[in-house]
């Protein structure tokens, strides 16, 4: 036998015995080590032999596939193995592990679910998640459920947290105050350099980070790692680097995460003799990996997210400003093996402007697949979990309510038969969802390729990919899985892209004809599996019936196997049924939610009646679609019938002036027929009314002249006594359920409109003893002193006002009073002719000074009438002169 030469120290090597005492008597460490301390490969192997282990095994969650395959070659090549032996690794898809493995490597949702059908991990002595500072989705659950289980099932079970950027003290105490233990790591000098660009410049970033890769190969030596938010933006940088002159040596590789296996290795593997790299990727390349041979780091300072919205249902892909901690790992990987420098595309104030720390997943994504989860775990709520971050309560209850549209909860949140079997499945809830109806009607081949391309990178390349019609790509994938060649397959689809659909395709389909047999028992019970075989990731639980408020419709004859133009809409329905939509009279389109949405491109889809969306852009007012696929009207309405209600509306036409109703059939917001309704109830006939009002005013309603004056009466008295209601136009149409109601029920027409008396309304609002107070406090009229009854004006309740003709007012000595006595009462005199003359609310001070100006000038004009010296002892009257007067 061989022997292994002795491994070279490594930084953490110091901090193992810490770590080895931590984990013994406490069952749980945070370990921080540096960039370059060897905490992957090297912690793993190093706690294999503890006591404690004996007859247990380790499961090291890394949460990239690329470095959990490097991170299980690189220790097993440390033992003198191959991958699948001592060591193995587990991911979607790919499998080496044997019964003799030990040490398993696992991507995030193999850990979940490995827990969901083993919560005790019998055989398992100790969970590592590794680069916990990336919190995703599935480390902060998988680290929930672990604890839950640590706590109930296996006080044994020891847990420990790695990372080089992680704030520790959180993580610390919810592991019970564990130990943090710290490693310095292997680190050489990292020379910063800001390379901001100026505001008036506004250059495409590829054209930023072009210049600033030639200017890093022409003043540095070594290999380059050049950061970018997405695979669309390298990309585009590698087209303008390699369509001009590179220096000799230099190779161009991209790396991220939809890449072949292939091309991610020779990315991060050492450049050939005499060669360097400049290596494209996005954060795939910030932790975990080392790139041999760099020494530049070039930093767009940019990463790409997945943001969802509760309130629509939907996810939007934005580009934001990366995270202090991010910037942090990302320039590390410059001073791994050698010195080097990071060159940032920002400023040195930008730079201090960043956040702290990038958002946990849990925080921005879509929880759909988490509340699955938890439903699947048993857990009523997120609360019966100890979490970093709790779910969001918004973005949770929408994930709650899409499942239970989905079938797998039920009305009470508890998760169904159906809902077991789209859990085993490990695929997102929607396309779950989708495989299992598929299955009913014997479409799940199709069902499968179609969630393949739903989950990957498009197939489509250039101009053909900007047409969103699912059809087509769906036909390619499944003329390829024949070895045919459908139309423009060569030239449109992506070679590597096809490839990783098919083989995701067969792996789901070989999943459900799982669902169908007992469950794996070796499987499910740990990581055992024969000696370095190609296996899938744990089997799914025993089989459910799916949930009785959703039987499987019966397929219709039509849906073969072989018409996907015909199928594809509905399968994308089953995954996606709140973005079924109709085609509006203008071209866009209604969701079911009621959100609009539209087309960019209309090649083939902008004359289908119904779309089901698989993609759309959250973006704006509407949002765009991206990918979608036609949907039959007969097919919504067999396989949606339930959920199609039928509802009687009435609505007020102003122009014609009559209640029209109408028997609508509704699917959420969508309308899918109407016809008239010839015998609407009352109250909807009241509703259409009272809606009407609500939104156009009470000016829709047969004021008269006597119905306004005593609002205004009412509005004058609620002016200075708030006990009096408020009769604004404003406040009436507001509360018009309150007070309209019982006198609209029968209102068809405007001629019954016309029949209701607004005054005896409003009088009605009113008690006996309210009416009395009402005449006696806002009266209708002014007794005056000729014997006539003048009219009061309450037009404006903060000034009331009679006119009256100022002969009538004679011996009037002062203003009246209403209102409680409260306001004085504003009295225009007018001329013979009805003129006002004076205005004014104190009748004392005008007779006793202004009368005698006034009476100078009516006297010319109206001689032949009474003009008194002494007004207060006057005779008034309505006549020219009084009687006995010349």
């Amino acid at each position: 036998m061989t022997k292994l030469p002795e491994p070279r120290p490594m930084p953490i090597d110091e901090a193992i015995p810490a770590l080895k005492d931590s984990l013994r008597t406490a069952g749980a460490a945070v370990l921080l080590a540096e960039p370059g301390a060897g905490k992957t490969t090297r912690a793993p192997l190093a706690l294999l032999s503890e006591p404690w282990m004996e007859g247990q095994n380790i499961i090291l969650l890394e949460p990239r596939r690329l470095a959990a395959r490097s991170a299980a070659v690189y220790m097993a090549a440390q033992l003198g193995e191959r991958a699948g032996e001592t060591v193995g690794y587990r991911m979607r898809g790919e499998s080496r592990v044997s019964r003799k493995t030990r040490i398993t490597v696992v991507t995030e949702g193999i850990l979940t679910r490995l827990l969901q059908q083993d919560p005790a991990l019998l055989g398992t002595g100790l969970i590592v998640f590794d680069e916990f500072h990336e919190r995703s989705l599935h480390a902060d659950l998988g680290l929930a459920l672990a604890l839950q289980s640590r706590e109930l099932l296996r006080d044994d079970l020891r847990l420990l947290i790695m990372s080089a950027t992680l704030d520790a003290e959180p993580v610390a105490r919810l592991l019970g105050d564990a130990l943090v233990v710290q490693s310095r790591g292997r680190m050489y000098p990292v020379e910063t350099v800001y390379l901001p660009q100026a505001p008036a410049a506004k250059e495409p970033l590829e054209t930023v980070v072009e210049r600033a890769v030639r200017r890093a190969l022409a003043a540095h030596e070594g290999s380059l790692l050049v950061f970018l938010p997405g695979a669309r933006e390298i990309r585009r940088v590698e087209s303008l680097l390699a369509g001009s002159l590179l220096p000799a040596g230099v190779l161009l590789t991209p790396l991220y995460g939809a890449l072949p296996q292939e091309a991610q290795r020779r990315a991060i593997e050492p450049a050939p003799a005499g060669q360097r790299k400049v290596v494209l990727a996005t954060s795939i390349a910030e932790s975990s990996l080392t790139v041999d041979g760099v020494t530049v780091v070039i930093d767009s300072g940019l990463r790409r997210t997945s943001l969802f919205s509760p309130r629509t249902g939907m996810n939007r892909l934005v580009t934001v400003r990366a995270a202090r901690d991010s910037a942090d790992q990302r320039r590390g990987r410059a001073g791994r093996t050698a010195p080097g420098i990071c060159y940032r595309l920002w400023s040195e104030a930008e730079d201090r402007a960043l956040p702290a720390r990038t958002p946990p997943e849990m925080l921005e994504a879509d929880l759909a697949p988490l509340a699955l989860e938890l439903a699947a775990w048993g857990a009523g709520s997120p609360d019966e979990l100890a979490w970093l971050d709790a779910p969001p309560a918004a973005p949770y209850a929408s994930a709650g309510l899409l499942l239970q549209q989905l079938g797998a909860l039920d009305a009470a949140g508890r998760i169904t038969g159906h809902g077991r079997q789209m859990a085993a499945l490990g695929l997102h809830p929607r396309l779950a969802h989708m495989l299992l109806r598929a299955r009913e009607l014997g479409l799940a081949e199709p069902a499968c390729a179609l969630a393949a391309l739903l989950e990957e990178r498009d197939l489509l390349k250039g101009a053909a990919g900007r047409d969103g019609d699912l059809r087509h790509r769906l036909t390619l994938v499944l003329n390829a899985a024949k070895g045919a060649r459908g139309t423009g397959s060569a030239q449109e689809a992506d070679p590597a892209a096809l490839q990783r659909i098919l083989q995701l395709g067969r792996q789901w389909k070989a999943r459900l004809l799982e669902l169908d047999q007992p469950a794996n028992d070796a499987a499910a019970a740990g990581l055992a599996a024969p000696p370095a075989a190609q296996t899938p990731a744990p089997g799914p639980l025993p089989p459910q019936t799916r949930p009785a408020q959703a039987p499987p419709a019966q397929p219709r004859a039509e849906l073969g196997p072989q018409q996907p133009d015909r199928y594809c809409g509905l399968l994308v329905s089953f995954a996606y049924p709140d973005r079924i939509a109709i085609r509006r009279p203008d071209g866009r389109y209604l969701l079911r939610s009621g959100r609009g949405a539209v087309l960019p491109v209309k090649e083939s889809l902008g004359a289908a009646a119904f779309l089901a969306i698989a993609d759309v852009d959250d973006e704006g007012a509407e949002g765009r679609i991206l990918l979608a696929a036609p949907l039959e009207e007969e097919d919504l309405r067999q396989y949606y019938r339930e959920e199609i209600q039928e509802e009687q509306t009435a609505t007020w036409d102003d122009a014609s002036g009559t209640v029209r109703a109408r028997i609508r059939q509704k699917f959420g917001a969508i309308v899918l027929a109407q016809r008239p309704d010839p015998e609407p109830k009352p109250e909807q006939l009241a509703g259409a009314l009272l809606t009407a009002v609500a939104e156009k005013g009470v000016s829709i309603l047969p004021w008269n002249d006597k119905a306004r004056k005593l609002q205004e009466r009412l509005a004058f008295l609620h002016c200075i006594d708030d006990r009096w209601p408020d009769v604004s136009d404003d406040e009436l149409a507001a509360t018009a359920e309150e007070w309209l109601a019982p006198y609209v029920s029968s209102v068809r027409k405007r001629a019954d409109l016309q029949a209701i008396s607004l005054y005896n309304i409003l009088e009605n609002r009113l008690t006996w003893e309210q009416r009395q107070e009402l005449n006696a406090e806002a009266p209708t009229h002014l007794p005056v002193p000729s014997g006539s009854k003048i009219q009061i004006h309450y037009e404006n309740p903060q000034a009331p006002f009679a006119a009256v003709r100022l002969q009538e007012v004679f011996g009037f000595m002062e203003t009246p009073r209403i209102g409680y006595g409260r306001v004085p009462l504003t009295l225009h005199l007018l001329s013979p002719a009805g003129r006002p003359v004076q205005i004014t609310s104190d009748l004392r001070s005008f007779w006793e000074t202004t009368y005698f100006e006034v009476k100078k000038d009516l006297k010319g004009r109206y001689p032949k009438h009474y003009w008194p010296d002494d007004p207060l002892q006057a005779i008034p009257t309505r006549k020219v002169r009084p009687d006995g007067h010349r």
